[in-house]
């Protein structure tokens, strides 16, 4: 038997333990829920009523955290952390990699007497100062600047990461340099969601809703990846280099079928599914779907919503379970945005909303929304901003990985538009054209036989294909990619919607002021009428119902104005634009010099990755591939069928000379970045494909047991 297949057999062969019952570990109560979490239950048990009320403060109301409880949470924080076998503790932050970072430090230092006695202050619980010489920070430190800070950010709980030789501490941190500036994605979040708390209660009052403390916003990604077994992941070098296939012929099967969307979970997977699960209920994060998505191999986990800043750092814990627990099954849990050529990619549907501290949703529209003011307002001044901000947002999403994934099949084009519903789409037109759409009463569905109930029917149907789309009570942004941080796309629509709030209230107070100040519900409900109204003339142009991935609307969004940023050295400069730079200096978010970093890294990072994508693939071709080619040539010229060697041969020939067009392609780049960046695109990418292309259809002709890659054919289907 081939190796390959004595592979195959292996990767097949996989048996539960029968040792592991999860449902009976967490329990009918849902006992170990947060148990890894010092959380709220655990503060009250640790803390006095007074510093407890304090705390409770900062991470409720967003106020002030008073230095002087810092000590009594510290020691708390350490007792509880040593009772459940913590050695250290770690300031856990997120740098612009999107992915987290940890320095590790004993709670434990020697004493005079041989022996170490356990410490933690409250100065260690609120500032840390890892080495930030590493890091990416865009120029705004030179390498041998190596302080940074880390700072405790008490709305995020500590948390417990346990692995099998020990316990470490987590402190939720921001990351921030010396002079002030943040290096990483939460301290500008926390900022974003200062600016759109501050908007939309000003809002708020204008529009006369009282008694509201906050305004937060809230999020649940869906986070979709690919898990395979781990024997072929290790004899791909492009996927240990990448995380995803340079090479890679189209399988006879791929999801044509679609019978694995939502099919039956294989029994490995499910038991991996919930291990993670289970893992990640002990820290907090709140796992609410699993399922088989599109593609084979292709899998989802979704939470329920949390506040913006805690939702982005489960969203890391999320990805670090999934990755961490995948080996224990023989698996390896894939998260680019297109690990195989052909088959769906992966993305993180951003589920986004804003409400009030009583629970009150901004963007709930009712059973009558042509009457709901308020959701019109906040609705309306997220149309605005989209549209105003629209190659923003899409470079929020750029990236290398997403250059193969927006636009295919199951993700979103690269123009950015908003899906209303048929429905809602006609209340905001008919307050732009001064008659007033009422909605019908819900309807009911009849199927057609007694034993099946009568379903409600929605005012509309969804819109897959849109990248940004309202789904009954929020806006789902479907272009995220499955590895980012949803941090920055979360902190850009936290800034430019509390923006765009505050054209609209103003809009309303001179409404008003021309009334007199007049401030009945009438009055307001007109003033708010003529506000939503003319905002829906001026931008109804980002609003769009059909198929977005149609040649037809690629060509009526060059019609009416939309960018298509359809790579990511076309959105990249939307970073830095002048509006960029002037709404968020406004809002204090992030400043120029922040922007400028963050544009700068975003380059860097798009070179530097498909500077490795291009080196792997001129030496998988050149070590591996092409000798199986030319073992092959040997076998077929010693049978002495010419038909076979003639087919075989030029395509080797024009392999040969595609390896070396890429080394050349490779070897030396533009020195400046501005140029280097297009370069890649232009140049190096397509070199790197016309290699794949040879090499693919050499995978189809080469004898099997010669071929050295693990194919799609195995890699996805067995499980």
């Amino acid at each position: 038997m081939p190796r390959i297949r004595l592979a195959n057999v292996s990767a097949a062969q996989w048996t539960p333990d029968p040792d592991r019952h999860f449902d009976s570990e967490l329990g009918a109560s849902g006992s170990t829920y947060g148990i890894d979490v010092f959380g709220p239950t655990e503060q009250r048990k640790r803390l006095t009523k007074d510093v407890y009320r304090e705390l409770q403060k900062t991470v409720d109301k967003g106020q002030t955290l008073n230095p002087a409880i810092a000590d009594a949470v510290a020691i708390a924080m350490k007792d509880w952390a040593l009772e459940n076998g913590a050695t250290h503790y770690t300031h856990w932050f997120q740098p612009l990699t999107n992915s987290t970072a940890e320095k590790h430090d004993s709670f434990f230092d020697p004493v005079g007497d041989g022996t170490s006695l356990a410490q933690f202050s409250g100065k260690q619980l609120v500032q840390g100062e890892p080495d930030a010489s590493s890091f990416p920070t865009g120029g705004i430190r030179a390498t041998f600047e190596a302080r940074g800070y880390t700072a405790w950010d008490p709305t995020s709980p500590a948390f417990l990461m346990r692995n099998p030789m020990g316990v470490t501490l987590c402190i939720p941190t921001g990351f921030t340099s010396w002079t002030g500036e943040a290096l990483d994605h939460k301290i500008p979040l926390l900022r974003s969601m200062e600016a759109i708390n501050k908007s939309a209660l000003a809002a708020l009052d204008v529009l006369g809703t009282k008694g509201v403390a906050r305004v937060s916003t809230t999020m649940g990604p869906e986070q979709e990846y690919f898990l395979i077994d781990e024997t072929y992941f290790y004899q791909r070098p492009d996927l240990v280099n990448t995380g995803r296939t340079l090479f890679g012929a189209k399988p006879p099967k791929g999801h044509e079928l679609d019978d694995h969307y939502f099919g039956t979970i294989p029994e490995r997977v499910l038991a991996y599914m919930m291990d993670t699960e289970d893992q990640l209920k002990r820290l907090g994060v709140p796992i609410k779907t699993r399922h088989n998505e599109v593609a084979p191999g292709q899998y989802e986990i979704a939470p329920m919503f949390e506040t913006t800043n805690l939702g982005c750092d489960h969203q890391q814990l999320v990805m670090t379970i999934l990755k961490r627990e995948a080996p224990k099954y023989g698996l390896v849990c894939l998260l680019h945005e297109k690990p195989f050529a052909g088959v769906n990619g992966s993305g993180k549907h951003n589920n986004w909303s804003m409400g009030t501290d009583d629970g009150d949703n901004l963007l709930e529209p009712g059973d009558t929304p042509h009457e709901n003011m308020r959701f019109l307002f906040f609705a309306a001044a997220v149309i605005r901003a989209v549209d105003i901000h629209q190659g923003l947002l899409r470079a929020t999403v750029a990236s290398a990985g997403q250059d193969h994934r927006l636009g295919a099949n199951e993700a979103p084009p690269a123009i950015i538009s908003i899906f209303l519903g048929t429905e809602l789409e006609r209340v905001f037109q008919g307050f732009a054209d001064g008659n007033i759409y009422v909605s019908p009463k819900g309807e009911f569905m009849g199927l057609g036989s007694p034993v099946l109930p009568d379903l409600p029917k929605d005012s509309g149907d969804r819109n897959r294909t849109s990248p940004f789309a309202f789904t009954g009570n929020k806006f789902e942004f479907r272009a995220l990619g499955a590895s980012m941080s949803p941090s920055f796309p979360n902190t850009v629509l936290n800034t430019i919607v509390a923006e765009s709030i505050d054209a609209l209230r103003e809009d309303v107070e001179a409404a008003l002021a021309k009334k007199g100040g007049a401030r009945s519900k009438a009055k307001i409900d007109e003033a708010v009428s003529a506000a939503v109204a003319a905002t829906y003339k001026k931008h109804s142009r980002i609003v769009f119902g059909g198929d977005g991935y149609s040649d037809k609307w690629h060509k009526e969004a060059k019609k009416r104005g939309l960018k298509n940023l359809r790579t990511t050295p076309d959105a990249l400069p939307e970073m830095v634009s002048k509006t960029t730079v002037a709404t968020f200096g406004n809002y204090g978010v992030l400043s120029a010099r922040e922007l400028e970093a963050r544009f700068e890294i975003a380059q860097e990072q798009y070179i530097a990755f498909l500077n490795i994508e291009a080196e792997t693939a001129a030496d998988i071709a050149r070590t591996m591939l092409l000798p199986a080619a030319l073992r092959y040539l040997d076998l077929i010229d010693e049978s002495g069928i010419d038909a076979l060697t003639d087919q075989v041969k030029p395509i080797v020939e024009d392999f040969v000379k595609a390896i070396v067009k890429l080394a050349d392609v490779n070897e030396v780049h533009p020195e400046t970045v501005k140029e280097e960046v297009p370069y890649m695109r232009d140049t190096v990418l397509p070199a790197v494909a016309e290699v794949r292309t040879l090499a693919d259809r050499l995978e189809r002709i080469v004898a099997d047991d010669l071929w050295p890659l693990p194919k799609y054919s195995e890699m996805l289907f067995i499980r």
